[in-house]
């Protein structure tokens, strides 16, 4: 018999007090999902989600008798949040369901785990452990693990016609827990389905594109939603090519132990252009860091390998390191993918790699004169003060900021003299 009660998660003083408190008087409580199957997978646990018999407002009741913080995240769903000892379990009411259309269902409560089960996405994510531990699989999820299939629950296209977002969830947990070709009928129904994606909201498209993006390695994923036309319908801008650049960028983040950048591939994924980035920004409404990232990246100077570190360090003060650095990062993985066999991409790659290393090392020099300066030598507060300080700051830069205060304040001096 499998069973998670060994595992550090299982054993956490705060489970231990909601399942001990939802289990008593006849309840029966479950964790479910993500914590048990990646247990399985022996991936790291994050949330643990509970299913329970019991209706939200015994739980909730429940929960303030014990004294502890119940709060109604999604009430209506039958879900209420209980936060032990700063952690949130999210504990929701088995259910059924009993009308979708495409983008949420409406649910009836009850007690049927059997049910409860085969209302869920994927066979790998409707597993429960009861509060001992066990594993109970009421869907064929384990078989799956083993395989690393993601397979849907019963008929892959009902399942999809309850929430469109399974399409791009199908492909997000292929990216994650699968490996070699996509389940055959998932794949036919994802494709049958992607004219529908159009009517999820943009910010549900974004947050699972992200999550896929996270992935060790979507290249797989990405290739087959390209195949199923799923790609090209959640991000047009992609167009035919935009996977090409990928395998090259994860085998060089494998490589040198890059932590996955989710915008950094989807950059690569993109054309190169301010005004489709910036489109591309406000259509998946990105927040204002990930929308400045592939701003900062497009409007990035593009670096020649032979371009020497000085010359690298002026245009890092002028334009910043976020963009530079993308750029950089993309430019080595495109080289490196082309070394094996080249010598003069292998020799490239080398000075891309230096030029990144210094990219990621560089600090901005403080420019050493202010305002206040330029007013002392006489010049009344206004639109000449700036002219007059971005001269002599862009000859400080040129010289790679090795003028001193005086020598600049010297230099400012000559050239007033030279317009008086």
């Amino acid at each position: 018999m499998i069973s998670v009660a060994d595992q550090p998660w299982f054993r956490d003083p705060s489970l231990t007090r909601v399942l001990d408190l939802l289990n008593a008087d006849g309840a029966e409580t479950r964790v479910v999902g993500g914590a048990v199957r990646n247990s399985l997978l022996d991936e790291p646990v994050g949330d643990i989600d509970l299913a329970t018999t019991l209706l939200p407002a015994e739980v909730m009741a429940r929960a303030e008798n014990a004294k502890i913080k119940a709060v109604p995240t999604g009430i209506d769903h039958g879900t209420v949040t209980l936060v032990v000892d700063g952690k949130p379990f999210e504990v929701t009411t088995l259910r059924r369901d009993v009308a979708t259309n495409g983008r949420h269902a409406e649910v009836a409560f009850g007690t049927d785990w059997q049910a409860d089960a085969e209302r869920r996405d994927f066979t790998i994510n409707a597993l429960y452990a009861d509060q001992i531990g066990t594993i109970i699989d009421l869907v064929g999820g384990k078989a799956d693990i083993e395989t690393a299939t993601i397979r849907f629950i019963g008929d892959a296209n009902l399942r999809i016609a309850e929430d469109y977002l399974r399409v791009l969830r199908f492909f997000r947990f292929f990216a994650w827990y699968g490996r070699g070709r996509p389940d055959a009928a998932g794949l036919r129904a994802c494709a049958g389905a992607r004219d529908n994606l159009s009517q999820l909201s943009v910010e549900r498209v974004w947050s699972e594109i992200k999550k896929l993006l996270s992935a060790k390695d979507p290249s797989r994923a990405l290739l087959w939603m390209r195949q199923a036309g799923v790609l090209t319908a959640i991000l047009p801008e992609t167009e035919k090519w935009g996977i090409d650049a990928m395998p090259g960028l994860i085998a060089t983040q494998n490589a040198l132990g890059w932590e996955p950048e989710p915008l950094l591939r989807l950059a690569a994924m993109v054309p190169n252009d301010a005004e489709r980035m910036k489109a591309l920004s406000a259509r998946l409404k990105l927040s204002k860091v990930e929308a400045q990232f592939l701003q900062d990246f497009v409007s990035a100077p593009k670096i020649a390998d032979s371009t020497s570190e000085l010359a690298l360090d002026r245009l890092l003060y002028t334009h910043g390191k976020a963009g530079i650095i993308a750029q950089l990062r993309l430019s080595l993985a495109n080289a490196r993918s082309k070394a094996e066999g080249d010598t003069e991409a292998m020799a490239q790659s080398g000075r891309f790699s230096r030029l990144l290393q210094r990219a990621e090392n560089f600090e901005k020099p403080v420019f050493p004169l202010n305002g206040a300066d330029v007013i002392a030598k006489g010049i009344a507060a206004g639109p000449e003060v700036g002219d007059l300080l971005s001269q002599m700051e862009a000859m400080w830069v040129q010289a790679n900021f090795t003028l001193s205060r005086d020598t600049l304040l010297s230099r400012l001096t000559e050239r007033l003299a030279s317009h008086s």
